[in-house]
């Protein structure tokens, strides 16, 4: 990632495939700028060639030596390295904030497991150990994350492992509400009695079992429900009104977070994947800005808690919304998402009206049918990738359209008086 945190490499055979791999990036991104074409599989395939050879220089260079980080579709090596960097964010900032459950680490350790098998994939071209070497390294690095994370999350007894999670739900509630446009007293005010019911359940200031006995994770759970109570007088007492000199970047995170939001809302069609990248790129270099963690003013004065805290939980949000993107989006090329998302919206029509006892008619089916080209979609004179994603469902709305139909005529013939 192109961010303050990394410095240029002082190796000379280094800086030099930094040098190849930032012209190679450059002549991405004027492509992808272009959105009056689609991003062609074979317009890109010279410069991925290119990458692979500089990242197989960089190998060699290196020997084997151990490197903490590089600069820097789906079910292959760049996208693997994509959401790698994703996940290693996400897993900084969990180990900074240490607010984070079980189901956090879960997602991510599945994900990484799911990005070793494809890496190691032995149908991958012989160009592809050169990343795999690069990417393996990354995924290590993220499980050694995960692994401290989660000892900590066994650091608490089972019982009180539900407690634990609440809270960080409710902080994580807490600082949405601290960033809505209208900020309502109300909305905190019920937290504020979620947490005084936890609170209730403490015994002499500890959380219990049923003989009495402390359970183990006691003083950690303790302090993040205090950290939750905490939090709520900060925000009834600031009202969400956040300082004049922070709005540049506030507004810049809150549009950020917001965009993503209603992508993980609408699963917009026009999505393309690589605009993720530029959200993150955006992210990466507002988050590695910090000085020791924090922000720090014109007067090189650093950002109070409550600013510092409200910018980070919007990067941290953010974040999390590239990760689930980037793990739901489908290997389909984005020539042919228009058609796949008609498909999609189809087939759960579909799967309501069976479910219902109704039926539907197939003619929208039919004309995406017709749309193909001895058995194929074409886009002009291209076979754009996803054939067999699109063709599969496509096949499946026909059958669900085939089990409504003859579930109607057999509907319709037991109600028919027998007239022999």
């Amino acid at each position: 990632m192109d961010t303050p945190k990394f410095p240029a490499p002082q190796d000379e055979g280094e800086r030099q495939v930094l040098e190849k791999l930032v012209a190679i990036q450059d002549q991405l991104l004027l492509r992808k700028l272009d959105r009056t074409t689609y991003v062609r599989s074979q317009d890109v395939m010279g410069l991925y060639d290119e990458t692979v050879f500089q990242v197989r220089r960089l190998n060699e260079i290196r020997n084997g030596k151990s490197v903490e980080e590089n600069r820097g579709r789906n079910n292959e090596a760049p996208a693997a390295y994509a959401l790698t960097s994703t996940i290693k964010r996400l897993l900084d900032h969990l180990t900074e904030a240490d607010l984070f459950s079980a189901k956090d680490l879960e997602s991510m350790s599945h994900t990484l497991e799911h990005l070793s098998k494809i890496i190691h994939n032995p149908t991958t071209n012989e160009s592809e150990p050169w990343l795999e070497t690069l990417i393996a390294s990354r995924i290590e690095r993220c499980r050694a994350s995960l692994n401290k994370l989660q000892k900590k999350v066994e650091d608490i007894a089972e019982p009180l492992r539900s407690t634990a999670e609440r809270l960080v739900s409710i902080l994580r509630q807490m600082a949405v509400v601290n960033t809505k446009s209208k900020f309502s007293p109300k909305d905190i005010q019920k937290f504020e009695l979620q947490l005084k019911e936890i609170d209730e359940t403490r015994k002499d200031g500890n959380f219990v079992d049923e003989q009495g006995n402390v359970l183990k994770g006691s003083e950690k759970v303790t302090a993040l429900l205090e950290r939750c109570q905490l939090y709520t007088g900060v925000i009834l007492e600031r009202g969400g009104n956040f300082p004049d000199k922070w709005r540049p970047i506030y507004d810049v995170l809150l549009g950020i977070r917001n965009q993503l939001d209603k992508l993980s809302l609408t699963q917009a069609w026009s999505l393309r994947e690589t605009d993720l990248y530029d959200f993150q790129r955006q992210l990466d270099k507002i988050d590695e800005s910090r000085i020791d963690g924090n922000w720090l003013d014109d007067e090189g004065q650093p950002a109070e808690l409550y600013v510092q805290r409200t910018l980070l939980y919007l990067i941290r949000r953010s974040y999390g919304y590239i990760y689930h993107l980037m793990i739901s989006s489908e290997p389909v090329s984005e020539a042919l998402l228009p058609i796949y998302n008609q498909l999609q919206t189809l087939k759960r029509c579909l799967v309501e009206v069976k479910n219902s006892g109704g039926v539907s008619s197939v003619y929208k089916l039919n004309s995406i049918d017709n749309m193909r080209v001895d058995g194929k979609f074409m886009v002009a004179d291209d076979i754009p990738e996803g054939q067999g994603s699109v063709t599969e469902l496509l096949s499946e709305c026909f059958d669900l359209n085939y089990e409504l139909r003859i579930a109607a005529e057999d509907s319709s013939r037991s109600q028919t008086p027998d007239n022999r």
